[in-house]
């Protein structure tokens, strides 16, 4: 074999050519239910149950562990002020928690908002967040309403636009002169 026969055979496969990407916006998927929340099929309902069925499995547990916390402090014997304050402190912590998590479903939080502080005291209250997706899986994937208006506005915006074209500029033939 020669150098140029050498320098023209292919070292491998050629690169397969990237697949053409689908016309429109993509929905975003959502978590534990992926994009089955746009049509409602790919084992849609069986995946709400199994979500509403585990973060209240997770909340009871959650709650019997804080109960076991709560003993410790008995049999510490550190007094009531610091057994009730434990006590207020998870219940506000969780009220908090579930309040910002049921308004996460339906808006986007601000950029400059004070979500990212919240982080801990979501983190210590995190049986009202565990409360709030449950409730929520009941009649909806927690945070569907809100993806779904901002996907349907995307197809809306995209039709719009898509149809004011009126075609491909290089295909059009040339004006004829008159």
């Amino acid at each position: 074999m020669s150098d140029d026969q050498r320098d023209q055979t292919p070292a491998g496969p050629a690169p397969a050519e990237p697949a053409p990407a689908a016309a429109g916006p993509r929905p975003e998927p959502l978590r534990f239910f992926g994009t089955t929340w746009v049509d409602h099929d790919g084992g849609y309902a069986l995946r709400r149950a199994g979500v509403a069925v585990g973060s209240l499995v997770s909340a009871f547990a959650a709650a019997y562990l804080l109960r076991f916390a709560y003993e410790g402090l008995e049999i510490g014997d550190v007094g009531p002020f610091l057994s009730i304050s434990v006590v207020v402190l998870f219940a506000l912590a969780s009220a908090i928690a579930f309040v910002k998590t049921w308004e996460s479903f339906g808006r986007r939080p601000r950029p400059s908002s004070d979500e990212a502080a919240l982080k801990g005291l979501k983190a210590i209250g995190f049986i009202g967040s565990l409360i709030a997706y449950f409730l929520r899986s009941l009649t909806e994937a927690p945070g569907e309403k809100l993806h779904r208006a901002e996907y349907e506005q995307a197809r809306a915006e995209f039709a719009r636009r898509r149809s004011t074209r009126t075609g491909n500029p290089s295909a059009r033939r040339p004006k004829r002169k008159k």
